[in-house]
């Protein structure tokens, strides 16, 4: 006979709606935020983060602290992010007795097949990264549907996540040594090593412009859409006198089935696209063959010399 699920407790619940408040807190803030510290404008407004404050370090302004928009946005969807994670993992049993453990389970089954798939055994501990670069990214670029600046949308942001990727390609690359590290710019022959040092860092500058030049050239051609639909609506019914040419009918649901796109769709195909470019890029800096070769080496040596102490 199947035990009876027991009901969720009041302390359940109240740790549950506490997880749910602070999911939306974050964004709620973000939202009054944004309210406050926008200024009045009309016409077509596209333009970078706002600088909400500058921390002088003197000397040159090159060296000084900014906090920004972007940078704000995205602490706050970090904050939402870490709570959603908490919601879904409250609790987990062995016997599932609630829908979000079933939820919970194909994320983490889905993200463990993707990264088993494109990076190997030897990166099973690699999912709660990729899972939380996924995350961060898609929503990053969805808190535009609730008209917050996204901080995939600027460009240090973004670089910021490249430039770790790299820092761990580099990691990988140097489990080797060194030596076979510096080596590896003289592959396939020596003429080409400014060239591949060059490529070697190429790869953070090439997965910071693509993510940001998608997602940026989205929102700007969101914005111009809506604009030249206003234009449109002004066009179509200027006949009728000035209040209902002022009357946007064009902009009432055409820009939301745009949005599906550039901000749901597109979104979320960046953050999976980043997401496998640093699966490959990191899998593929590491040489598995020649460091498995060299720790049996260093094993080798290390029981021959332990022999020979014992002699």
């Amino acid at each position: 006979m199947n035990e009876e699920i027991k009901k969720p407790s009041f302390k359940f619940k109240l740790v549950d709606a506490f997880y749910i408040i602070m999911m939306i807190l974050p964004l709620a803030f973000g939202l009054v935020l944004d309210a406050l510290t926008t200024p009045p404008s009309s016409g077509v407004n596209i333009a970078g983060a706002r600088i909400y404050h500058e921390i002088n370090l003197g000397g040159s302004r090159f060296f000084n602290i900014i906090i920004s928009e972007a940078q704000v946005n995205s602490i706050l969807v970090l904050i939402t992010i870490f709570f959603v994670f908490l919601y879904l993992t409250h609790g987990l049993k062995e016997k599932i007795e609630l829908k979000r453990q079933h939820l919970a389970e194909i994320i983490v089954q889905k993200v463990d097949g993707l990264v088993g798939e494109n990076m190997g055994s030897d990166f099973s501990g690699f999912p709660p990264f990729i899972i939380a670069i996924m995350a961060l990214s898609a929503f990053s670029s969805l808190v535009s549907l609730l008209g917050l600046y996204p901080a995939t949308s600027d460009m240090n942001v973004v670089t910021g996540w490249a430039i770790l990727v790299f820092i761990i390609i580099t990691y990988y690359k140097l489990k080797c040594g060194p030596l076979y590290y510096l080596n590896g710019f003289t592959k396939p022959v020596f003429i080409l090593a400014p060239i591949n040092f060059i490529s070697e860092f190429a790869t953070p500058v090439s997965m910071a412009f693509r993510h940001y030049g998608n997602v940026m050239s989205g929102g700007v051609i969101s914005v111009l859409l809506s604009t030249f639909l206003a234009w449109l609506s002004a066009l179509v019914l200027g006949w009728a006198g000035d209040y209902v040419a002022s009357i946007p009918i064009f902009q009432v649901g055409l820009p939301a089935i745009f949005s599906v796109y550039f901000d749901i769709f597109s979104g979320c195909l960046q953050a999976f696209i980043f997401a496998m470019l640093t699966m490959l890029n990191i899998s593929g800096a590491f040489d598995s063959e020649e460091y498995y070769r060299r720790k049996k080496l260093k094993e080798e040596k290390k029981k021959l010399k332990n022999i020979n102490g014992g002699i």
